[in-house]
């Protein structure tokens, strides 16, 4: 069955180290995406998003405009970072690896992300919500994400490994689903 990418509670968070002490934080938008659950065999499950690469955030519109530049990320002419599940294995009821490729700047290459299931809820518009966590850590010069300068003591200006956070809501309207909540909230109103 289906379920929608909520886009509204979802929030991918990507870090990396600069000048090899501190920690740079940024987000990215997700655009668009769609999970697959097989009930009865949930490793065969699965994912498929889409991410605005301009909607790169870091708080500093300097360093914004450097990661989309061709620098980095180049977004005009790559639009969208993608993800593409390949495979689920499960490590218990909650724990899992969800496999995929994942696609920056038209390259493509195996990730492996450690994810965890926090459950399923039913929200006041009969629409049923899932949550899910998963984090990886990625060497960035995999995709053509290059760009450093070389820091007089040694190492590097930009860590060449981020760390990505992903939490995840899905949506589906449930047996009923919308008409039947917007149908009982008219009769409630017009018991009033």
């Amino acid at each position: 069955m289906p379920w929608s990418i909520d886009p509204a509670h979802t929030s991918i968070t990507v870090s990396a180290k600069h000048m090899m002490v501190t920690t740079v934080r940024g987000t990215f938008a997700i655009a668009d995406g769609e999970i697959h659950v097989d009930a009865e065999h949930p490793e065969d499950s699965r994912v498929s998003v889409r991410i605005d690469a301009a909607s790169v955030s870091t708080g500093n519109e300097q360093r914004d405009g450097h990661l989309r530049s061709p620098d980095f990320l180049d977004v005009e002419k790559y639009p969208y970072i993608t993800f593409e599940s390949t495979a689920i294995d499960r490590h218990g009821e909650e724990d899992f690896v969800l496999r995929g490729n994942l696609t920056i700047r038209d390259q493509t290459h195996a990730v492996d992300l450690d994810g965890e299931f926090h459950g399923i809820v039913r929200d006041w518009q009969g629409m049923e919500r899932a949550a899910f966590s998963a984090t990886a850590t990625i060497p960035r010069e995999e995709w053509g994400l290059t760009w450093n300068v070389a820091l007089e003591q040694g190492g590097w200006l930009v860590g060449k490994d981020l760390k990505v956070e992903i939490d995840l809501a899905a949506v589906q309207e449930a047996a009923g689903g919308r008409e039947a909540s917007e149908a009982s909230a008219v009769e409630a109103t017009a018991r009033r």
